[in-house]
């Protein structure tokens, strides 16, 4: 089982594929993966290995990235990006809208060109706080690795009994375009089933979502780091680019980590 993880709440600066200089924000444990996905292509890995020792306060999130941007700027190191990822999914975090409040705030004051992204897997945008806190952000990214459910249910396995693709593209819906969709593309196969979200029908029916979203950007990008299923292929690059390029041809902006 792959077990990379953050041990820190701030983490970084790293260099991103998709993001550019990003200071990272955890806002689960330090010590362990909380997660409405339990995604095979995990870097944290699998959410067997434990929930750890809870999630972190607002008050110590807050203090932590104010000590970062402090030293940052002392050091005239500027992050392009202040980015809420970590190990699971930063939403399922109560008090998510404060803390968005509070780094909006501390990024105004220190770095006022950078922006603040949230990597999520939209699990959560029907509740309120979080769809208000999403819209807040200047990167607003969102999951959408497959158009069907069961595909959904393959690779990233929600823990909702009651998920499905449907409710989940109409919900993206709602954020009218404000958003980013983040697509990973992978094959091989898991729990012998085959795994394929690149096939002529995943591909099509990937599209038709983006459609209906309607995003003002669209990531996709393939297998870089070790996963937690093994049995895993990383997607050529010229078959990620022939991807974007269909989606360019339907007037999306697209950017390619392969």
């Amino acid at each position: 089982m792959q077990t990379i993880l953050f041990h820190d709440i701030i983490f970084g600066p790293i260099k991103s594929r998709r993001l550019g200089v990003s200071l990272g924000i955890n806002l689960l444990p330090t010590d362990g993966k909380v997660c409405s996905f339990d995604c095979i292509y995990c870097e944290c890995g699998y959410n067997a290995q434990g929930k750890g020792s809870g999630l972190n306060k607002r008050s110590d999130v807050k203090v932590a990235l104010e000590n970062k941007l402090q030293e940052m700027k002392e050091k005239g190191e500027a992050p392009d990006v202040l980015t809420f990822a970590g190990n699971g999914e930063p939403t399922l975090h109560p008090e998510f809208e404060e803390i968005i409040n509070d780094t909006i705030e501390l990024r105004d004051r220190y770095f006022p060109n950078a922006k603040v992204s949230v990597l999520s897997n939209a699990t959560r945008i029907s509740k309120d706080s979080v769809f208000s806190a999403l819209n807040k952000v200047d990167n607003n990214i969102l999951k959408l690795d497959s158009a069907f459910t069961e595909t959904i249910r393959l690779i990233n396995a929600p823990n909702i009994p009651s998920f499905t693709a449907e409710q989940l593209i109409e919900n993206l819906q709602k954020f009218n375009g404000n958003l980013i969709i983040q697509t990973m593309f992978l094959r091989g196969s898991h729990d012998g089933q085959t795994v394929d979200n690149t096939t002529p029908r995943e591909i099509d029916a990937w599209l038709d979502a983006l459609q209906k979203i309607r995003p003002q950007k669209v990531m996709i990008y393939t297998i870089d780091r070790q996963t937690p299923e093994k049995a895993l292929e990383k997607i050529p690059a010229e078959q990620m680019n022939a991807i974007a390029d269909r989606a360019r041809t339907l007037g999306f902006e697209v950017s390619v980590s392969a």
